[in-house]
């Protein structure tokens, strides 16, 4: 069962929750159908995909924008959109083209959060374009390949293939992408996702084709706080006023705007209130580092190393004050058999990704290194009640 079918099965009627009615409308890791304020994103996306609607696949291209700009929701919008009209498939979102004609072009959305290596991206896009399903255990890189080269190797029978979340730290970068693709690059198209401005990127591996998705306008992130709201809080919950406050704190990014919203939402709601207060706003923006690590990014994570982030919550000042005393505390808490010593590695992996920073502590009596205390880098508020939505 997927986290959006979890959290669905729980949520709360609108009788006994005053503030929050849908969890998942105002969530920053769920994306809508129609992304708002994206129109002349898409525009560009679809005037790049002119060749799609005469039976011709397009160039590779990078899509880039920095962080909360929608890149995600646009780039699962595209595709969803465009199996559906071009297949008269009623794929949802997330989900590949089935049953494509030989003249158009299958189109894939793959997460490098989570085929994050050669073999993954191949099972990725042939668990896309194939209506069977393809198994992960007892195959090898190299069958995985063979078998998507022989798909794609009758005449126009092509795939469009979106890659979100390239290069991110610890993740898929574009040398990886060019050379896994290499094999069908005269029947596959890639549009890379990533947040790096071309500039800073090397530029024989830049694609030929590059479209930027910039910063929500303040009165465009305003208007898709408004649509949220809308859809998952309860009448009159918050105010324009509120919203506006919240689309100039988060100088453009919906993510965090979003991140944000839902923790003054839940703590409204926890409180017993039937509106989100002054204070609700301001413990809610608090509650989101800046910058802030990605929910999904946090979401992706193997389960074990979620465990830990969630119990790493639950920590007081004196065990959140060193790497050490950290690892004890949660190798103690409920649900976790990992060993002190193991969690210590996830903290340290965690920090190299971005997920948690270490702090060094500059007041220490002892002598040597001195410690480092841990703080999440993602928002807080959102990713406890989601987890626990999940886990119960």
């Amino acid at each position: 069962m997927d986290l959006k079918t979890r959290i669905r099965r729980r949520q709360r009627s609108g009788a006994d929750s005053p503030v929050v009615r849908d969890y998942e409308a105002v969530s920053p890791v769920a994306h809508v159908e129609e992304p708002t304020g994206r129109g002349p994103a898409m525009e560009r996306l679809l005037d790049y995909l002119d060749p799609v609607f005469r039976g011709d696949l397009p160039t590779d291209a990078y899509v880039w924008g920095p962080a909360g700009s929608g890149k995600s929701a646009v780039a699962t919008a595209l595709v969803a959109h465009m199996s559906r009209l071009l297949s008269g498939s009623a794929a949802v979102i997330h989900t590949s083209t089935r049953a494509q004609s030989t003249e158009t072009p299958a189109f894939v959305y793959v997460d490098a959060r989570r085929s994050d290596s050669p073999f993954g991206l191949y099972h990725a896009v042939l668990d896309g374009v194939l209506d069977e399903s393809v198994p992960r255990q007892g195959v090898g890189t190299e069958t995985i390949r063979s078998r998507l080269v022989d798909h794609l190797r009758p005449i126009k029978r092509g795939a469009v293939v979106v890659v979100d979340h390239v290069d991110e730290p610890g993740g898929l970068d574009l040398a990886t992408l060019a050379e896994t693709f290499a094999v069908v690059e005269d029947s596959l198209a890639c549009i890379a996702v990533g947040r790096d401005p071309p500039d800073d990127v090397a530029a024989e591996l830049l694609p030929p084709e590059r479209i930027e998705i910039p910063p929500y306008e303040r009165h465009a992130l305003a208007d898709l706080l408004t649509a949220r709201a809308s859809d998952g809080l309860s009448e009159q919950a918050i105010g324009h006023e509120q919203l506006r406050r919240l689309a100039d704190w988060a100088e453009g990014n919906a993510h965090d705007a979003l991140a944000a919203l839902f923790g003054a939402a839940d703590m409204a709601d926890m409180a017993g209130y039937d509106r989100i207060r002054e204070q609700n706003l301001t413990d809610g923006m608090n509650a989101v580092p800046r910058p802030a690590a990605a929910l999904g990014r946090v979401h992706t994570l193997p389960d074990n190393r979620q465990l830990v982030l969630r119990r790493l919550l639950d920590l007081n000042e004196t065990e959140l004050g060193s790497v050490d005393a950290a690892a004890e505390a949660i190798s103690e808490s409920r649900g976790v058999d990992l060993s002190p010593g193991t969690i210590k590695r996830v903290l340290y992996e965690l920090a190299e990704i971005g997920v948690i920073q270490r702090v060094t502590v500059s007041t220490t009596t002892t002598a040597g290194r001195p410690p480092s205390r841990l703080e999440p880098r993602f928002p807080t508020l959102v990713f406890r009640r989601l987890y626990d939505l999940e886990h119960g």
